[in-house]
């Protein structure tokens, strides 16, 4: 009974705020912020954490290489979301998680454990994908947005995103290849990009969208971090450390992120 709690309803709690306090400080401050600052490790932690005290940290060591690649895969999701949200949200979640499905079920067969070839291919996707909405698609991003917010719709916002990762956290631990996929499982992403669709619409999707991308290097670090502190340090000390690398690299990307238009 307390592991089902721990690993299904503090989830769920915590996503939810997490979800609240990224839209409603991308409304705020606009998406530059709002986007880099929802990409900061939350799932992750609590889905390796388990994982570690389940199979042990050599074994979440293990399924922790494969999350670059999946990232790169996510950061694909996000992409073909946005662009298919200018038709309708329905044809963009199908679409998006058809092509997630498609591209992660090739990832698990060909099961890298390899991290440096996986943070490869992410490296190469962020590059690719940021260049084709900045520079081809000449997506810009939003400023501040005045929502009034009833308790309805910030509790519409927490369940959806609730229910999302606490199924992702449930479905992580199993194989190292699925754990790695389903700690990442694109669940803030998704929720994240409904509620902008449908509050300010696909331009301001996308533009968040963009910066999430650019502030996917937070997560990057926290997954290489515990890869190779956890074997040394154990759970608390790893995810403790790892965490600080992560939020200082949040912090650089803060520093430059006049840079995205």
């Amino acid at each position: 009974m307390f592991t089902f709690l721990m690993q299904s309803v503090l989830p769920f709690i915590l996503s939810a705020l997490i979800v609240i306090i990224i839209t409603i400080i991308a409304e705020k401050y606009g998406t530059k912020i709002g986007g880099i600052i929802g990409t900061l490790p939350s799932t992750i932690i609590i889905a390796f954490i388990f994982i570690a005290i389940n199979k042990g940290v050599n074994f979440a060591s293990q399924a922790v290489s494969i999350v670059p690649f999946e990232m790169g895969i996510n950061i694909f999701f996000l992409l073909i979301f946005v662009t298919l949200a200018y038709t309708s949200i329905k044809i963009a979640l199908i679409g998006s998680f058809i092509i997630w499905t498609i591209l992660s079920t090739i990832l698990y067969l060909i099961d890298i454990s390899n991290i440096f070839i996986s943070f490869i291919v992410y490296i190469t996707s962020v590059v690719i994908i940021l260049y084709y909405l900045e520079f081809v698609k000449k997506i810009e991003s939003t400023g501040k947005i005045k929502v009034h917010y009833t308790p309805l719709k910030i509790i519409l916002r927490g369940t959806l995103a609730g229910i999302i990762i606490a199924i992702s956290v449930l479905l992580s631990n199993t194989s190292a290849a699925l754990s790695g996929i389903f700690s990442i499982f694109p669940a803030i992403l998704t929720s994240t990009m409904i509620i902008c669709v449908r509050e300010h619409g696909p331009n301001f999707a996308a533009g968040m969208a963009k910066s999430m991308i650019f502030g996917s290097a937070s997560v990057m670090s926290y997954a290489i971090s515990i890869h190779f502190l956890y074997p040394i340090y154990g759970i608390v000390l790893g995810s403790t450390i790892s965490f600080c690398i992560s939020f200082f690299i949040t912090i650089i990307i803060l520093k430059f992120r006049g840079k995205i238009k």
